[in-house]
């Protein structure tokens, strides 16, 4: 399998997770407060939508180059 079929593949499977989950979600650590030798840290969650036209516009890209480098 050549590079440009991998990609359209990539971006197939992430557009069909990205319609699946609707985002992801992580965690972001930081330091509050500092006194000395006593920290204070915070985790926070963050949560990242994924547009439903982003998954879609993902899976058509990869399914067009797919399709357009098997006409090679």
């Amino acid at each position: 399998m050549n590079g440009t079929r991998v990609v359209a593949v990539v971006a197939i499977v992430l557009g069909a997770l990205a319609l699946v989950y609707g985002g992801f979600s992580y965690t972001k650590e930081s330091t509050a407060a500092k006194l000395g030798p006593i920290e204070l840290k915070v985790e926070e969650k963050k949560n990242v939508n994924v547009p439903v036209w982003a998954g879609l516009a993902g899976v058509v890209v990869g399914a067009l180059v797919l399709v357009g480098a098997g006409r090679k």
